[in-house]
């Protein structure tokens, strides 16, 4: 009996501790809607660059002149920097152009996908690889 119970506490613990890291990172289904796409253009206040995503937020001039700051998350900081991004790409008062999918709950926060710069270069921001986002050729 007590071998019994040994083995399910055993068994129990191996698989709480290999379905940990499936909980630690989010789908992208369960934050963002990839039928609200957004188009943004806006002006960059500041780049986070934390794991397990960087985060872009955005000063975005609505038609009527008032101003909205949106929260544009983006790809690792580890998968950023390997495709060209550095802590100097998006500096403060850069004005970018940032194609993404808006949050499942309304707020001011998106998922990037593309982020064009103002010289026309375009980054891809997000991830082909996270459950449930809209797939993309990678670039």
């Amino acid at each position: 009996m007590k071998s019994k119970l040994s083995l399910i506490a055993l068994t129990a613990s191996l698989l709480l501790a290999a379905a940990a890291p499936a909980f630690a990172h989010h789908a992208f289904a369960a934050e963002f809607d990839a039928k609200k796409p957004v188009k943004l253009r806006g002006t960059v206040t500041k780049m986070e660059w934390i794991n397990p995503h960087t985060w872009i937020y955005l000063d975005v001039k609505k038609p009527d002149g008032t101003v909205e700051e949106w929260m544009i998350e983006a790809g690792t900081p580890n998968t950023l920097l390997r495709r060209g991004f550095t802590k100097d790409s998006l500096k403060a008062g850069t004005e970018v152009l940032v194609d993404g999918y808006q949050s499942k709950d309304g707020s001011l926060r998106a998922n990037g996908r593309d982020l064009t710069l103002p010289d026309g270069k375009t980054l891809f921001l997000g991830s082909n690889d996270a459950a449930g986002a809209p797939y993309q050729e990678k670039k």
